[in-house]
């Protein structure tokens, strides 16, 4: 008799960290991930609201049976990424990395300061790719592991006013591409889930007044959910994904061809 496809889909004995999963996309993400059986790290920026968030998230996963740790690094930090890998690494080996932490500042191009643009740069592409520099290798040797990094659909149809935002994510699925291409052979996959338009903290107010033009441009029809990306998030993170490698995969209601 065959066995339940759903099985594929188990994250049993098997340990995940996701970034800047205090809350809306990577919060959603863990939770899926941890119902799924994994342990979790739950990274933050280590501030007093984000530290509070990230114990939030905890304590529903153990309410639910489950294991997690919460983990505080600042991104902008010097090595932020080499800490986190250590820190997490001594609590449990991690077999899946999701690349969840960002930071977008809206702004014109020529009004661009450097100041501005080297935070972006930190927490969106120094720290993750120390994350990934520390942690991918090991995985590879294990014979096991999945890396999803949470892209944008900027990456191919930047907003004005987010040159840099978007030019990191564009930037970070090209490392998707590049370490598949590396590492697909060694049981390892890594792929980019870019989501469209989620209604989340960071663009709720810009949603309330550009929501209704946006919508009309998305052939779903409405925008998007952060519980909207946990579906995708657990094929690429188990072995049902298990062939699944360099994908850029959009979850934007059809945005992206329209």
């Amino acid at each position: 008799m065959p066995s339940n496809a759903l099985d594929r889909f188990s994250l049993v004995n098997r340990t995940a960290l996701v970034t800047g999963a205090r809350r809306e996309i990577g919060r959603a993400i863990a939770l899926a991930l941890a119902s799924a059986g994994a342990r979790l790290a739950i990274h933050h920026a280590d501030t007093a609201e984000e530290r509070a968030d990230a114990v939030s998230v905890v304590q529903e996963i153990e309410r639910s049976g489950g294991s997690a740790r919460a983990f505080g690094q600042d991104f902008a930090l010097d090595d932020a990424g080499h800490q986190l890998a250590a820190s997490v690494s001594a609590w449990s080996p991690v077999d899946i990395l999701v690349l969840n932490a960002s930071i977008e500042l809206p702004e014109a191009y020529d009004a661009i300061t450097r100041e501005r643009f080297d935070r972006q740069i930190s927490v969106n592409l120094r720290s993750p790719l120390e994350l990934l520099q520390d942690l991918v290798p090991p995985m590879g040797v294990r014979g096991w592991g999945r890396v999803v990094t949470i892209g944008s659909v900027q990456q191919v149809r930047p907003h004005p006013q987010m040159m840099v935002y978007a030019g990191t994510k564009a930037a970070q699925l090209n490392w998707a591409w590049n370490l598949a291409r590396q590492f697909g052979g060694r049981g390892v996959t890594v792929n980019n889930l870019a989501p469209g338009a989620i209604l989340t903290a960071r663009n709720r107010a810009q949603m309330a007044t550009e929501g209704d033009a946006l919508v009309q441009r998305i052939p779903a029809g409405r925008l998007g959910d952060p519980d909207d990306l946990t579906g995708a998030a657990l094929l690429l993170c188990s072995d049902a994904g298990a062939y699944i490698n360099g994908v850029n995969l959009y979850v934007d209601g059809g945005r992206s061809i329209a």
